[in-house]
């Protein structure tokens, strides 16, 4: 840290709170601050979240990700805190904190349930009308927008890093075979190792996914880990409860690829259906309509 002058230090592990603790104080002489991989992952959400909604959710899984660090912070918090004026004779400082985030929780919580009270009236009405709909999932940055853009004419921000989609878009999407339409909504991506306090606490953006009638898994077949990507994203969706929920496997990014490249992963994925694309030159989204119709 000293040599390069480096400012923050980030490993890419879930930490204990002591792990946290200890290795805070050690770098505290050089002003070197210490994050974990979940730390990194909240920073670049709260990078991305532009609705009240995602913001609160984002507050929500900091307040659990600290709740169990202030255990491990040594004496610093742990002196008693007695006298007049303080809450309870004796409380020590971990008690008020430990009483403090609670408190904070629950008010997040609360503001979160309206929101979802929202989007469960929306979801009534769409059934009341016999609307489907399809939930856009898969790994972060698989091009997952960009598809939602092209399929249904919306102009959502799309950008070439991760978590970009913080907040659940929704568009319509035409099927002109039956001349009916579906609603497509985007949802956040997924990503390796990712905490289950984090999955938790993006429950109101991810009951879009839970809801939906049919998932289109999206994943960047031009990224040499799609595989492994892939079978994150599966088991995020069997955490979820939607091991059962109908799906279609596309293979985006087409663009990127060789013929050579395509017959490859056609070969190793077998009898697996699956569906190639290219959100960007628009190849193969005739297809993908149909299939969604089917």
């Amino acid at each position: 840290a000293e040599e390069t002058g480096a400012s923050i230090l980030i490993i890419n592990a879930q930490l204990k709170p002591r792990q946290i603790w200890d290795l805070t104080e050690m770098l505290r002489p050089f002003g070197v601050e210490v994050w974990d991989r979940v730390d990194l992952i909240l920073k670049i959400f709260a990078k991305h979240a532009s609705t009240t909604e995602a913001k609160l959710e984002i507050e929500l899984a900091s307040v659990r990700h600290m709740g169990p660090r202030i255990f491990g912070m040594g004496m610093e918090l742990s002196r008693q805190a007695g006298g007049i004026g303080t809450v309870g004779v004796g409380e020590t400082n971990i008690e008020r904190m430990k009483r403090h985030l609670k408190e904070k929780e629950r008010r997040i919580k609360k503001k979160l349930k309206k929101y979802q009270k929202g989007r469960e009236l929306v979801r009534k009405g769409r059934r009341r009308k016999g609307l489907k709909t399809v939930s856009v999932v898969g790994y972060t940055n698989a091009g997952k927008t960009t598809l939602l853009n092209v399929l249904t004419g919306r102009k959502e921000y799309v950008a070439d890093e991760l978590f970009a989609t913080l907040d659940t878009r929704v568009g319509q999407l035409y099927l002109p075979g039956s001349n009916t339409s579906v609603l497509l909504s985007d949802t956040i991506g997924f990503i390796k190792q990712l905490p289950p306090e984090l999955l938790n606490a993006f429950a109101s953006t991810l009951s879009e996914a839970v809801e939906a009638d049919l998932l289109l898994h999206v994943a960047d077949a031009a990224d040499k880990n799609f595989l492994q990507h892939k079978k994150v994203v599966e088991d995020i969706l069997e955490r979820l409860g939607l091991q059962d929920t109908p799906r279609l496997f596309v293979l985006n990014k087409i663009d990127k690829m060789t013929k050579t490249q395509m017959e490859a992963i056609d070969r190793r994925l077998h009898n697996e259906p699956h569906i190639w694309v290219s959100a960007v030159s628009k190849d193969g989204l005739e297809r993908l309509v149909e299939e969604i119709e089917r």
